[in-house]
């Protein structure tokens, strides 16, 4: 990264974690991909089991450290992906649980739109709290 931003974005499903570090004029952009993508997993009548996958750990160890540095962090993705980040998170990196500024439920948007949604959103929770560096 060639330089430090405060804000940070990631986007995150089963397929991709598209992580946006941004200041007002300039933005970051970085893509993880699992090892492993999982498949959709079809749940069986009477069969045992939630029928999900079980998340792969280098996906989101690697999704954790593309937002380690930032100070302010925005997680926002269509599914339970971005759920299973923040436990990960709870596990393995509780230091980092004071950046999540927020878990917020966003389908399939451009780049742009996701740089635009959290931009708008630290905008409203910056006045709230102030940037500490």
């Amino acid at each position: 990264m060639t330089s430090h931003h405060f804000h940070a974005v990631i986007w995150i499903d089963h397929k991709e974690a598209r992580i946006f570090h941004f200041n007002p004029s300039e933005v970051e952009r970085m893509v993880v991909h699992p090892d492993n993508p999982t498949r959709h997993v079809h749940h069986k009548a009477n069969s045992i089991g939630s029928g999900h996958a079980a998340e792969d750990q280098n996906y989101l160890r690697a999704a954790v450290e593309a937002i380690s540095d930032a100070g302010a962090v925005l997680i926002v993705g269509p599914g339970g992906a971005k759920t299973e980040l923040v436990k990960f998170i709870h596990s393995h990196q509780p230091k980092l649980i004071s950046l999540i500024a927020g878990v917020e439920t966003v389908d399939h948007p451009s780049d742009g739109q996701i740089v635009a949604y959290a931009r708008k959103y630290f905008k409203v929770t910056d006045k709230a709290s102030p940037q500490i560096v």
